[in-house]
Order: structure tokens, then C-alpha cells, then sequence
């Protein structure tokens, strides 16, 4: 599903730099603009998350995995993992990066595998895999990196509960509303998909049919002269 495959294995393509420097920006400011929306404990809504799933599934799991590492860097600048900073910084920048990447690769990845079946499917499951990678591995990164000080962030939260519950109370209301905002744009992810791969699409198709018509009628004579030729000596060698 994603656009110019064959181009993608020998180099990037144009169209594929445009995306993800249009991808970058949006994840950039979407995730900005997630500072004034903290709904559940010090942590803001991911909701860069929506230009990374649309440029993983556009381009690949690679230009995702480059998205979600912005997305990672936006949310430690916008003081979004400073609670955590102040227990460990490199618990910190592993957690937040990784999870990052992961959730970026992630939804390039599925959507790699599903879309030959059904690109309807391919998107929506993308769109449910990112925020769910993305929550798996800040869990993960909380009980490898975290667990030690488990009780002194429940104190600072003014949380009454311990151990991994702290970590879970953090990740789940801000993790539910990921999931459902992303279920319920999949319908408009998609759409963004199918005009982009078809404004895609139309240029190249536009940008061959204009090469061919920018070659000299001399040269397309001298080609047909040389086919005719060619068929006729293949015609007296067989008499």
C-alpha cells in the first residue's frame, strides 16, 4: 500500500522526502499542541500519534520509526517526561525514545503485512498497534527502569496506591483515549491515504506521459525506421 515501492528499495523517492517532512512537521506541532491537553495524571494525550500513523502507512516502516523518534524528542522538549527525569534521565530517554520508534515501526510494519489482504484493515489495525506499542513499551520501560521509585512518584501524584498500579493508573486513561481517538479517525486516515497515493499517482502517470511527449519527432521517425528495417531483414533472412 505504501507509494513507490520499487523506489523505495533502490533510494527514497521525492515523493516519499515530501511525506515525511510533511509527516515531521505535523507530528511536530500535533504534539505541541498535546501540552494543553492533559486529561489523566502530568502526562499529555499522544496525539502526534495520528501523522505517524498515516506516514508509516504511506511510507513504510522506516520513515514511521523516523516519526515516532520525533515524536519521542517533542514530547521529552515539551517538559512531557520530566516527572520521570527527575528519577532517572537515562531510564528516561530510553523509555521515551523506544516507545517512540517502536510504535512508528510498528504501525509501518502491520500495515505492511495486511494491506496486500485488505487496505481497509491494514489502516485500521495500524492505527489500534501504534497507541498499544506505544503504552507496552512505556509500561515496560516503567518496570525495568522505574520500579524502585515507584512509591516516591505515587507520592508526588498523590496517588494512594504502589508499585506497578502507579505506572498502570499513569499509562491507562491516557491510553484509552489514544486507542479511541484513533479508531475513530481510521475513517479519516484512510481517506487522507487514498487522496495522497492518488495526487501521487496522477503526477507520476502526468510526469511520464509529458516525457514522452517531449521526445523529438525526428527521433521517434529514426526509432520506427529502424523497427520497420529490422522486421524486414528479419523477413528476408527467413526467405
Amino acid at each position: 500500500m505504501s507509494i513507490n515501492t520499487k523506489a523505495q528499495k533502490k533510494g527514497m523517492s521525492t515523493e516519499t522526502l515530501v511525506l515525511s517532512a510533511l509527516m515531521t512537521a505535523l507530528v511536530i506541532v500535533f504534539q505541541c499542541l498535546a501540552t494543553y491537553t492533559t486529561f489523566f495524571g502530568p502526562f499529555s494525550t499522544a496525539i502526534g500519534l495520528i501523522p505517524i500513523v498515516i506516514g508509516a502507512v504511506l511510507c513504510g516502516p522506516i520513515i514511521g520509526a523516523w516519526l515516532g523518534l520525533v515524536f519521542g524528542i517533542v514530547v521529552m522538549i515539551t517538559g512531557g517526561a520530566n516527572l520521570f527525569f527527575a528519577f532517572s534521565i537515562i531510564g528516561t530517554l530510553i523509555t521515551v525514545i523506544l516507545k517512540g520508534v517502536g510504535c512508528g515501526f510498528a504501525a509501518g510494519y502491520v500495515n505492511k503485512l495486511l494491506a496486500k489482504f485488505n487496505k481497509t484493515v491494514a489502516v485500521v489495525a495500524s492505527a489500534i498497534v501504534c497507541p498499544v506499542v506505544n503504552t507496552g513499551i512505556f509500561l515496560l520501560g516503567c518496570v525495568v527502569f522505574f520500579m524502585p521509585y515507584a512509591d516516591a512518584i505515587a507520592e508526588v501524584l498523590a496517588l494512594n496506591v504502589s508499585g506497578l498500579q502507579v505506572f498502570s493508573a499513569l499509562a491507562f486513561g491516557n491510553f484509552l483515549f489514544e486507542l479511541g481517538m484513533n479508531i475513530v479517525l481510521s475513517p479519516v486516515i484512510l481517506k487522507i491515504i487514498e487522496v495522497a497515493e492518488k495526487t501521487f499517482n496522477t503526477k507520476k502517470t502526468g510526469k511520464k506521459a509529458q516525457t514522452e511527449s517531449e521526445i523529438p519527432e525526428s527521433q521517434k521517425a529514426v526509432s520506427v525506421n529502424e523497427s520497420t528495417d529490422g522486421n524486414d531483414s528479419n523477413g528476408n533472412s527467413a526467405e
